[in-house]
């Protein structure tokens, strides 16, 4: 059984933790969702640990990482606001992949511009990012696919549409995020 990770997310309206599974051998990483692939968001460190304890998930007792999308939101937006570093966008790029496998909702298709982008995150250092134009742009258009994934993600409507019907309802120590129900989702996560 994979390790249990718990993975902050820190947002303007507030922060949610989800639990990370880091895969074994070969497999990749996802974040914990319920039985009809819906994100597991929790308000708080304990009440994630609880649900861990009652699945008999090993959850890793380290200090919860922390992905910060606002930085990355405002780059992705309009990258003349700031300059984002490159570490949190990588987080943030892995971390959707990670998002989309885990709800079964791809992120759009990648190419060429994708790939070389990715591969100069490993020789950037935390100032500007060595990118062509193309290149920017493909990150720039991932990472809002990504956020947009996230909103649908945290509000409970992202997975997909032939999810069974009999699967068991969210855990009850889970939330949903003030602001998202119903499909009401105010901007800014």
């Amino acid at each position: 059984m994979p390790d249990h990770h718990p993975y902050r997310i820190a947002t303007r309206r507030g922060d949610l933790h989800l639990i990370w599974r880091a895969g074994a051998g070969d497999e990749p990483d996802t974040v914990a969702v319920d039985g009809r692939r819906r994100l597991l968001a929790f308000h708080d460190t304990e009440t994630l640990a609880g649900h861990c304890d009652r699945h008999g998930w090993a959850l890793v007792a380290d200090e919860p990482a922390t992905l910060d999308l606002e930085g990355v939101r405002e780059w992705a937006e309009d990258p003349r606001r700031g300059t984002a570093r490159p570490g949190p966008l990588l987080e943030a790029w892995n971390f959707f992949e990670d998002l989309a496998r885990s709800v079964a909702v791809p992120l759009p298709p990648q190419g060429a511009a994708h790939d070389a982008a990715y591969e100069k995150f490993f020789d950037a250092d935390d100032g500007a990012q060595p990118w062509t134009a193309q290149e920017a742009a493909a990150v720039r258009d991932l990472l809002k696919a990504g956020l947009a994934l996230w909103e649908e993600s945290v509000r409970g409507a992202a997975g997909p549409a032939s999810a069974p019907t009999t699967a068991p309802p969210l855990a009850p120590d889970a939330v949903r995020v003030p602001g998202h129900e119903n499909g009401q989702c105010r901007k800014n996560t």
